[in-house]
């Protein structure tokens, strides 16, 4: 449990552990953005962690020069460099929920995209490349269609390689959805009572649909195909207009049978939570009985007592390593000696 006033600088804390996984952390914050303010851009960042997971005990280290011109970051396992943060995924699995994401079922559908990619990544760390791949070849023929280029021969290599990963994202994403099926329809009836209700999910995509009846091969032959017709159009709105890019995540309120988006505040942080539990009993499931680290930001100030007890009582029950914010170490009382209380406070830990 992390306390302090704000500014004291608990959210930079669980920021810098949010990059010991792949991506951009909790705030997808620009990694040259992330020098500490009046250091300067020569300082760059570092954030190093010892870790015991899945694969024993080991030593990471990330970190940026704070060049501008420097998009990527360094990471190194054990004092090796690493090729990408994809690396990072073998060792740490975390899932996070902030106050950004408390609008989550009512905004906008890459919102939810980008939540459900996170949290196959935290299922399957080669995920985030998968994902990079597509997106590089997707940029690429934006790029094309920027320029008006209308050779054939200039879009097709790179709408294979859109269909290959595209096909193979929506297969992901259908696997991961219907295995959290599995772990949320199991709980149904245990939730019943719960101030967490169940959630139900559903994919919104034209090739997560296909795949339901079709094989692989013949999913991307058709997203092959639909790229290629659609250039004329493509070109016109100057990016790709079809694809596992424009997909949404579709959650209802499983006890009500409402839609998400149509629930209250209070409702849908009560759903987000649940599905994020959901997902850390999935995660652990998978990898051999080790919760993922989670990170809650300012969790306890908007649940009433006794949803915040029954966090509490989730997370324990789970064994998961949780890491706490709030300005108020009252909020955090339900968990008596169960837990250790650090006071923040000019960006350091005082006690």
């Amino acid at each position: 449990m992390l306390t302090g006033a704000n500014g004291a600088g608990k959210t930079n804390l669980l920021e810098a552990l949010s990059l010991l996984v792949p991506g951009r952390g909790l705030r997808r914050t620009a990694f040259a953005e992330l020098v500490r303010a009046g250091a300067g851009a020569e300082t760059g960042w570092a954030v190093a962690a010892r870790v015991q997971g899945a694969e024993g005990l080991v030593e990471i280290g990330t970190g940026h020069s704070g060049q501008s011109g420097s998009a990527g970051r360094t990471i190194r396992i054990d004092g090796v460099t690493a090729r990408g943060s994809g690396a990072l995924g073998t060792h740490v699995r975390m899932v996070w929920l902030t106050p950004a994401m408390d609008g989550l079922f009512a905004g906008a559908a890459g919102e939810r995209r980008r939540f459900l990619d996170r949290l196959i990544q935290s299922l399957d760390p080669g995920y985030g490349s998968l994902l990079n791949r597509f997106e590089r070849a997707m940029r690429q023929r934006n790029r094309l269609l920027e320029q008006g280029a209308f050779s054939p021969a200039e879009y097709e290599g790179l709408e294979i390689q859109m269909a290959e990963s595209g096909v193979a994202l929506a297969a992901a994403r259908n696997d991961a959805i219907a295995r959290l099926r599995r772990e949320i329809g199991g709980g149904e009836k245990d939730q019943a009572g719960s101030p967490f209700p169940w959630a139900t999910l559903a994919l919104e995509g034209a090739i997560e649909a296909r795949l339901e009846h079709d094989a692989a091969l013949d999913a991307e032959d058709a997203y092959r195909e639909m790229l290629a017709q659609g250039r004329d159009r493509d070109r016109a709105a100057k990016r790709t207009l079809e694809g596992p890019h424009r997909s949404d995540l579709v959650v209802g309120h499983g006890p009500n049978a409402a839609p998400a988006r149509r629930c209250s505040t209070g409702e849908q942080k009560a759903l987000l939570i649940g599905l994020i539990l959901a997902h850390a009993r999935l995660v652990k499931q998978q990898i051999g009985g080790r919760a993922p680290l989670i990170l809650l930001d300012e969790i306890a100030a908007h649940l009433d007592e006794a949803r915040r007890a029954a966090l509490f009582a989730e997370i324990i029950a789970l064994q998961a390593q949780a890491w706490m914010t709030g300005t108020d170490a009252e909020l955090f009382a339900a968990l008596g000696d169960r837990g250790q209380f650090l006071v923040i406070e000019n960006g350091g830990v005082e006690a």
